[in-house]
């Protein structure tokens, strides 16, 4: 090597040229040789291992290879072999200018460090996105935990790469951080505050990727697609994205529809608001009507024999209807809703179901469906519905029922008489 350290220096000295003239030149040449090779020994690394890996990645079936590739790990590893290269070489290059040798190669041991951790980030993002393909590690939040990690191995290379440089002994680091541990917490308040909250999501199971949740507080609707060590990103059904920082999770309320989701059916609570004075009491002449639907036909009939029954033997007068029991066509009209209910395909019969009254308002007495669709999906949950309410709402007068609703301008109820001119004689 030593004929390589003085590669044309004894030429240059021969032809002339002053000695310190002749190392710089000498070294200058020197430099320019070694890139080139340093150059070439890189593109043949990438082009053997990144290449070359790359193409038998893009033949193969499974996905471990593609994640590689994807997360550039190869790329990083091989920039280990020039590194390796120009290290060995260095002494050589500079051995008439020692001083600027130890400054370059300590240089190169600082990207040597800064490497590691690129290489370190690489294999734990690969291992996250392999993770990602079992399904019962893709709720983990592992983007927290690697964040987490990639923290202190940064502030671990920094006091390596600091402590080889200055020549100062790391374990005055630990002393200088006890003394500076307040100041850290504040800096890093938001860090230790998601960690901590990305530990408790994940061991409550509160939050996974893909759940939607609302949150009324940051205004966000919509599915999870990304949870961090700071920040969750929520991405609304109007396609818009919501961020969040992790510990809102913790400290404030939300609602996560997951329950919803994994169950068999999506709830319907809605109420139609029914007009108090159209309730009243069934005559013959209305329950024959009624017995031409087909729905409630069976229940009048049953219903009635029991009526009339009780009603006999207790010798009611039925002059008066308001005497004994009797039918109501808002009663009769909660059963019709109930059957419809048990008849309609979309409706899951083995969860929840019921129409019931709630108390009465100044618009009216509510009379709410309670139940749940089979399909979960939004758009069609809208669909099922509206086609429930669109028939309940055109079944109403049948039972001569009326729906309360605020009157418009065309209402001639509440529409003030005109007076009419006097005919002019």
């Amino acid at each position: 090597m030593e004929r390589f350290t003085h590669l044309i220096l004894d030429y240059l000295i021969a032809s002339g040229f002053a000695s310190s003239t002749a190392k710089a030149l000498n070294l200058l040449t020197l430099l320019v040789v070694s890139l080139v090779i340093i150059f070439c020994v890189e593109y043949a690394a990438r082009f053997i291992l990144v290449k070359a890996f790359n193409q038998f990645a893009k033949k193969t079936k499974t996905k471990l290879d593609d994640i590689i590739v994807s997360n550039k790990l190869l790329k990083n590893v091989a920039h280990f072999i020039p590194l390796y290269f120009a290290l060995k070489i260095i002494p050589y290059v500079f051995a008439d200018f020692l001083p600027i040798g130890d400054l370059v190669e300590k240089g190169l041991d600082l990207f040597y460090i800064i490497l590691i951790l690129w290489i370190i980030k690489s294999v734990l993002n690969t291992l996250r996105d392999y993770a990602q393909l079992f399904p019962n590690l893709r709720d983990i939040p592992l983007n927290s935990y690697i964040q987490v990690f990639m923290i202190f191995a940064w502030i671990s290379g920094f006091m390596v790469g600091y402590s080889y440089v200055t020549g100062t002994p790391i374990w005055k680091f630990f002393t200088v951080l006890g003394a500076a541990s307040a100041v850290i917490i504040l800096i890093f308040k938001d860090t230790i505050l998601g960690f901590v909250a990305s530990i408790q999501v994940s061991v409550n199971d509160m939050v996974r990727v893909g759940d939607w949740i609302t949150f009324g507080k940051h205004g966000a609707d919509g599915d999870v697609i990304e949870i961090t060590l700071a920040t969750v990103k929520i991405q609304n059904f109007d396609k818009t994205i919501t961020t969040i920082p992790t510990y809102a999770l913790i400290s404030d309320s939300f609602k996560n529809w997951r329950g919803m989701e994994d169950s068999g059916g999506r709830r319907i609570k809605r109420a139609l608001i029914i007009k108090q004075n159209s309730i009243r009491y069934l005559t013959e002449e209305d329950l024959q009507h009624l017995s031409k639907i087909e729905l409630i036909a069976p229940y009048l009939q049953s219903r009635q024999q029991e009526i009339d029954k009780y009603n006999t033997q207790h010798g009611i007068n039925k002059e008066v209807l308001v005497n004994g029991r009797n039918l109501t066509n808002i009663g009769v009209f909660q059963k019709y809703a109930d059957v419809y209910l048990h008849h309609h395909s979309a409706i899951n019969k083995e969860m929840m179901m019921m129409v019931r009254q709630l108390a009465p308002t100044p618009q009216g007495l509510p009379l709410e469906i309670y139940a749940f669709s089979r399909d979960r999906e939004w758009k069609n949950y809208e669909y099922i519905m509206g086609d429930i309410f669109d028939h309940l709402i055109a079944a109403i007068p049948y039972f001569n029922l009326e729906l309360f609703e605020l009157p418009d301008n065309k209402d001639q109820r509440f529409k003030k008489p005109v007076d009419k001119p006097t005919p002019i004689e």
